[in-house]
């Protein structure tokens, strides 16, 4: 009979389990649940610097812009159009597609011009961005690490050519937070064109990288739902939806309380997240608020996944306090007919670029957003028979809106617009001068993983102050 009241090893984890588990059960059947929102979330860090943009948008033209019929004007390359390209420019120079090729001077294909005040030259092909000449500033030396697409977008995103790192936004919401109270800090738009080869865009791109999951970009889709599983399955009200999301936030911060794990942290933000998105999206997308006369600004007819309704989607993104909004247009890979698809790829991309601008202006939003406007590369100076190839050692982009110098040109290439020759810009220097103007010194947002402090700048990097106001 002694031995009856010997506890054993496995009647005592057995018995334990089952208190801890009545424990939990008496905890969550006197839980409150929250149904406020929460004013965003607080960043890691507070701002080092004036903060001048509290916003970014990223028109980012993917597939490789050709500079030399865009913002890069090469009168020397023209008059040396058909004739060999000196081989002081391209001996042992690294060449995607046209390695071992006979190369050829190829003229820009397009007329160049000056607009506004301020006397930019853009090519004609771009009237419209042309008439916001005065508020831009074009970044004409700018060079990459990458020849390829998938490389050359992983770099201009996270600061390095290695796979899983964060994404620049995703920077931006662990170090700033998030101002949306129903939106993600972080969002992505996608539209293909139909001039060029429509080059896959990665979901990486937009991925946290080692950052705790909640900070990576969400895929704002432009037709049918706009985030996957959004809507309730039938037969499920929103009152009964909200029962289910208490109980399991609940559940999760029992958990939490338990073993203290970041992702689950993450998935109770987002599971609020989520549910509050069922309201905003949709309202979000409803142009019906919009007028006619902001629709035929946009050149658009409706939130129809265009590139037009992706640019109007961005300010409203924007007024709703999304910190980093980027905006993938597929449309530029022009390795043949260059001349045409660079004119069908402007007529995409022109008017609601333009409209974008003009709308926070006029909106004085302008002031505290940034708007970045460019490609992954640039394309060679070379013919690739009509059209030209990715090039990594000169390319532009532009800037407009919060603490840019606008109506300004800035760094030059060389004659025929190969090398960055004058006020070279890499890729670490546009990301410092960004987070500069978002009120954040390159050098001090910093994560540690794997016993190393990581940044988006690496280990690199200078503002390029000349381009600020």
């Amino acid at each position: 009979m002694a031995t009856n009241n010997i506890l054993t090893r496995r009647t005592f984890l057995r018995d334990t389990a089952a208190g801890m588990g009545l424990a939990a059960l008496a905890t969550l059947s006197h839980a409150q649940p929250s149904r406020s929102n929460r004013q965003g979330q607080p960043g890691a860090i507070q701002p080092h610097l004036p903060v001048k943009a509290k916003r970014v948008i990223w028109l980012y033209m993917a597939g490789g812009m050709s500079h030399l019929e865009s913002w890069d004007p090469k009168p020397r390359l023209r008059a040396m159009d058909g004739q060999p390209m000196p081989t002081s420019f391209t001996a042992g120079q690294p060449i995607a597609q046209l390695q071992g090729a006979q190369l050829r001077c190829f003229a820009p294909q397009h007329a160049f011009r000056r607009f506004g005040q301020s006397g930019q030259e853009i090519a004609e092909i771009f009237p419209h961005i042309g008439s916001i000449a005065d508020d831009i500033c074009i970044v004409r030396s700018l060079k990459t690490d990458a020849i390829n697409h998938d490389p050359a977008h992983t770099f201009m995103n996270t600061g390095t050519t290695i796979s899983g790192r964060p994404a620049m936004g995703s920077w931006l919401s662990y170090g700033l937070g998030n101002e949306a109270e129903d939106l993600p800090g972080f969002c992505v738009l996608t539209s293909s064109g139909r001039y060029g080869q429509s080059q896959p865009i990665a979901q990486r791109q937009w991925h946290s990288g080692f950052l705790p999951s909640r900070h990576q970009g969400i895929h704002l889709r432009g037709t049918g739902d706009p985030v996957l599983y959004l809507t309730n399955p039938q037969g499920i009200d929103q009152e009964r939806q909200r029962d289910v999301v208490d109980a399991v936030q609940q559940l999760n911060r029992l958990q939490d309380g338990v073993v203290d794990d970041p992702e689950i942290a993450t998935r109770i933000s987002q599971y609020e997240m989520a549910f509050r998105m069922q309201t905003s999206v949709p309202a979000l997308r409803d142009f019906s608020q919009e007028s006619q006369r902001v629709l035929d600004t946009y050149g658009i007819r409706g939130a129809d996944g265009s590139f037009g309704a992706n640019c109007l989607m961005a300010r409203r993104l924007a007024e709703r306090g999304v910190r980093f909004i980027q905006l993938y247009h597929r449309d530029w890979d022009h390795h043949g007919s260059v001349k045409d698809h660079m004119r069908g790829s402007a007529a995409e991309v022109d008017q609601a670029t333009a409209a974008l601008v003009k709308d926070l202006k006029a909106r004085g939003m302008l002031d505290d957003t940034l708007i970045v406007f460019g490609s992954e590369f640039g394309r060679t100076p070379m013919a690739q028979g009509n059209g030209r190839d990715h090039h990594m050692k000169g390319f532009s982009m532009w800037l407009a809106g919060a603490g840019i110098k606008p109506g300004f040109h800035f760094g030059a290439t060389d004659e025929l617009g190969y090398n960055a020759a004058e006020n070279i810009v890499t890729v670490h220097d546009l990301h410092a001068t960004m987070l500069n103007l978002l009120g954040i010194d390159h050098l001090r947002l910093t994560f540690r993983f794997q016993s190393r402090d990581f940044r988006l700048t690496d280990v690199s990097g200078n503002v390029v102050n000349e381009i600020l106001a």
